[in-house]
């Protein structure tokens, strides 16, 4: 199965509800959140800096954005009318901060109309990474920054040993929700080719273990639910696995792991 993501413009609130949930799921955990903050540190914002998250989905990266004291204004962008309904209610009137539609490759900005960009866990769904850069490029005034943080997804894994069925189900959740699950190695050479410059690099790691009611296990029901639909296992293999996992959840056994790298880099030009 595709990524849903390359036709999430069209995907109706059944389709996007359950992405919803993951997302502000991912968003609210511990550790993702503190690899948020970690990278969020690194970029020099400058006062009252105008910040553009592309790919803003459900919106909670744009709200951590809008509360940061140096940031004045924050605009998200998604191609989803239905992510960006949710994101506008979860907002609520937190100042500063909207949301507009429109793709990554085309963005709906003048040139020079941001301080800053920010790309979490964008690249690696956009069939054209580099033309997503070009437009981070473009709308970024002289001397702005680029922040890119995205999964290292080939890393990701919940096997404790060969052949664990868990790990089908890792596998089957990352062809519906990634492009591409190597795009986070070539960060350094797309942004030098699309012109950036001062790329300086940090990984970041992910670790579910044990878990309870964890971002992993959310992609463990949602590899197991592509496992059936594609007919590669039947309903009760299906169950068997998502049993499988809260069993090693209360038994304290389950293990999961996701690398993630980090990207900050700069517009050459004055300030």
């Amino acid at each position: 199965m595709p990524d849903v993501y390359l036709t999430i413009a069209a995907a109706g609130p059944d389709v996007v509800g359950p992405l919803v949930d993951i997302l502000e799921r991912r968003a609210a955990d511990p550790q993702q959140r503190a690899m948020r903050e970690d990278y969020l540190a690194r970029v020099d914002f400058g006062r009252g800096a105008r910040v553009v998250e592309v790919g803003c989905g459900s919106g909670a990266v744009a709200r951590a954005l809008a509360g940061r004291p140096e940031v004045g204004e924050v605009v998200g962008v998604d191609p989803s009318p239905v992510f960006l309904a949710r994101a506008r209610e979860l907002a609520g009137d937190l100042p500063g901060l909207s949301f507009v539609e429109g793709d990554a490759r085309a963005l709906p900005f003048d040139a020079g109309f941001a301080d800053v960009v920010v790309c979490h866990t964008l690249l690696c769904h956009v069939p054209e990474p580099a033309a997503a850069l070009a437009e981070a490029w473009r709308i970024l005034r002289p001397g702005g920054r680029l922040a890119v943080f995205d999964g290292d997804y080939a890393t990701t894994t919940c096997a404790t040993g060969p052949a664990d069925p868990l790990q089908a189900c890792a596998q089957a959740c990352l062809e519906t929700l990634v492009h591409d699950p190597w795009l986070a190695r070539r960060l350094p050479v797309l942004l030098r080719g699309a012109g950036f410059a001062d790329v300086r690099l940090r990984g970041h790691s992910y670790v579910e273990a044990p878990a309870s009611d964890g971002y992993l296990l959310a992609l463990i029901d949602r590899g197991a639910d592509s496992l059936l639909a594609t007919g590669r296992v039947g309903a009760a293999a299906a169950a068997a696995f998502k049993a499988e996992a809260r069993r090693r959840c209360d038994d304290a056994e389950f293990f999961g792991h996701i690398a993630y790298i980090s990207a900050i880099a700069q517009k050459p030009g004055d300030a």
